[in-house]
């Protein structure tokens, strides 16, 4: 027997699928906070101490929670190539700004505190502040765009080709519907930053982000349930006609696929997948209740629940669809028509295995060590080494 046969193709289609889920939710619970605490520093923090304060709680942990997005921008290269090509071809302008708002905010972490000026650190907090706020929304709006479809379609060659101008692909991603998926992400990541630094931190800022952080859960809520809504009676779902062939080739022109319905019959085919929604929205009651209590650790797991429940309700709403397409319906790529070869998905599972719990032990073993606050003092006396 071939080694890579131990474990049928399309086993390996869904656990790729599913550790994609995995790295991109990971990414959203640990750099998530990162981003929601850079868009709140000049909110939380008036004082320079105050907000290098701030800066410090994520300054030591924010390179290596950005190691999931390289994983799982990886993963889509190496096991959905299809979904690498159309997706980064198609939203380069926006991955671009996102790419530029992730490169300023380590640069903002290392300059900010070099020179004693004013004007010259409250650039480097706006720096900062955009360097979370930016990805927050775009990441959301990309969400909402592929819930939505995208405009391309393949060749018989497997060319992704797009509509429209260079610019104007850009423009077209904001649509009224991906910029409410845009802000619940926003506000969500904002709940989570703010769950951080009641945990992280003391006194006013702890306060003032238990404040902006309640109001940012009950915006997250309510545009989850709006976006609910308009994916219910607004927004038109995609469906496979031919029967599907786990085992298939990765060619998405053999499928057959009508754009009809709506994305929430999934609820009614798959009845299990209403338990993500639901941990969405009783993380975001609960995180909101936390931080009304000042809680801080129960807080901080709750928001973490809510990030996992909505980030998964939109990959299992979705399945088996990956990226829709609504120029041709046929070229939607989908779990069992986009991926990598079988021996290919099989030793980028072993990799995963051996290597995979290395870095959660590693960084369960950072936040150990850096458990515990940041207060004003630690900042006061280490002037010179802290950010």
């Amino acid at each position: 027997m071939i080694l890579h046969e131990l474990i049928d193709f399309d086993t390996l289609r869904i656990i790729w699928w599913a550790l994609l889920g995995v790295l991109l939710i990971g990414f959203a619970l640990t750099d998530g906070f990162d981003m929601g605490v850079g868009a709140l520093l000049p909110f939380v923090a008036k004082t320079d101490v105050e907000r290098r304060v701030v800066i410090n709680t994520v300054g030591p942990v924010w390179e290596g929670n950005q190691v999931w997005f390289i994983l799982g921008g990886g993963a889509i290269f190496a096991a959905w190539p299809p979904l690498y090509a159309v997706s980064f071809s198609g939203f380069y302008l926006a991955m671009f700004v996102v790419l530029a708002a992730l490169i300023v905010r380590p640069v903002a972490f290392k300059y900010r505190s070099k020179r004693d000026s004013t004007t010259w650190r409250t650039r480097w907090d706006w720096a900062l502040f955009a360097g979370g706020a930016v990805p927050a929304l775009l990441f959301g709006v990309a969400v909402g765009n592929v819930l939505l479809g995208v405009p391309f379609f393949l060749t018989a060659d497997l060319m992704p080709m797009y509509e429209g101008s260079f610019y104007g692909k850009f423009l077209g991603l904001l649509h009224p519907f991906a910029v409410l998926a845009g802000v619940v992400s926003f506000s969500m990541l904002l709940m989570h930053g703010a769950a951080w630094l009641t945990l992280k931190t003391e006194g006013v800022i702890a306060e003032r982000a238990r404040r902006i952080g309640t109001v940012a859960g009950m915006v997250a809520a309510g545009g989850y349930v709006l976006a609910g809504l308009w994916l219910a009676v607004g927004i038109d779902g995609f469906a496979l006609v031919n029967d599907v062939v786990p085992n298939g080739p990765s060619n998405p022109l053999y499928s057959q696929v009508t754009r009809e319905g709506s994305w929430l019959a999934a609820y009614v085919a798959r009845p299990w997948i209403v338990v993500a929604p639901l941990m969405g929205f009783a993380g975001i009651a609960m995180a909101i209740r936390g931080l009304k209590a000042g809680h801080e650790v129960s807080t901080l797991l709750w928001s973490k629940m809510a990030i996992t429940g909505i980030v998964a309700s939109v990959g299992l709403t979705m399945f088996p669809f990956i990226l829709p397409s609504t120029v041709d319906p046929n070229s939607s790529l989908t779990v069992w028509d986009a991926s990598s070869s079988h021996q290919t998905l099989f030793i980028m599972l072993v990799v995963t295995a051996i290597f995979m719990p290395l870095i959660l032990a590693y960084t369960a073993w950072v936040y150990k060590v850096l458990w515990g606050k940041v207060t004003e003092a630690d900042v006061t006396e280490n002037a010179d080494t802290l950010y």
